[in-house]
């Protein structure tokens, strides 16, 4: 039987983090302590701590119900699971710099490179190397390469379900026509933005999950997003 290893693609949820511009800020308040728990239940023996998240459906790691981006779209709770967990592959576009956009000859040469083929059901990660080497930075939120009309429409019509990316959006910070996420919205796709650790997975086919929360008439949800690799 072959091993498997589980990488986390998911980045950290914290008070402070950075959230796409317009979106809710993170805030994590103290709801009770073990010591408040004890002297309310009058246990000498254990105490409960819990705290209470303020957190937007597109804080951090998380993908987009096409609600989000098309009133007629299915909300999160309504979208197909098939969208969020599966067959991927991870593509290296890391060359590509944050000045231009993604086009079909780069996702093209990308597949190519990597051996791979891109299947109908597919979920695709696209490694541009941002995380590595923007995160934290004043430059995570605005120097970023994104994906074309045509590159989007390119992945769309390979019958590709789900977009991932290791930065805060599939669309380029400039493009205000938002292509990414229009043509998500014309072929009932999701994408998933804010992902990490894709330099580990890279060229590879793996079981990919990112499941949403069940949030009724969500536009989109936080996810643990992981890859089931074979070692």
């Amino acid at each position: 039987m072959k091993q498997l290893k589980l990488i986390d693609l998911s980045q950290e949820i914290f008070q402070g983090m950075s959230v796409f511009p317009m979106h809710q800020p993170t805030f994590i308040m103290t709801n009770m302590t073990h010591e408040e728990n004890m002297n309310q239940t009058g246990s000498k023996a254990l105490g409960f701590s819990a705290r209470n998240l303020l957190i937007s459906e597109h804080g951090g790691t998380h993908c987009d119900a096409v609600w989000e981006y098309k009133p007629s779209g299915a909300t999160i709770d309504h979208m197909p699971m098939s969208h969020f967990w599966g067959s991927a592959i991870c593509i290296d576009l890391s060359h590509i710099r944050f000045d231009r956009y993604i086009e079909p000859r780069d996702l093209e040469l990308a597949v190519k490179k990597s051996g791979l083929e891109i299947l109908k059901g597919d979920i695709v990660l696209m490694y541009t190397g941002h995380f590595d080497r923007n995160f934290g930075t004043d430059k995570w939120q605005t120097e970023y390469t994104g994906l074309s009309y045509e590159a989007a429409k390119w992945l769309a019509e390979r019958g590709v379900v789900n977009i991932g990316v290791d930065a805060p959006a599939i669309d380029h910070p400039s493009d205000i026509n938002f292509s990414g996420h229009l043509i998500c919205g014309e072929y009932d796709m999701t994408n998933t933005e804010n992902l990490c650790n894709l330099d580990k997975i890279v060229n590879k086919r793996f079981l990919y999950f990112g499941l949403p929360l069940r949030i009724r008439g969500g536009s989109g949800s936080p996810i643990r997003a992981v890859a089931l690799v074979e070692e």
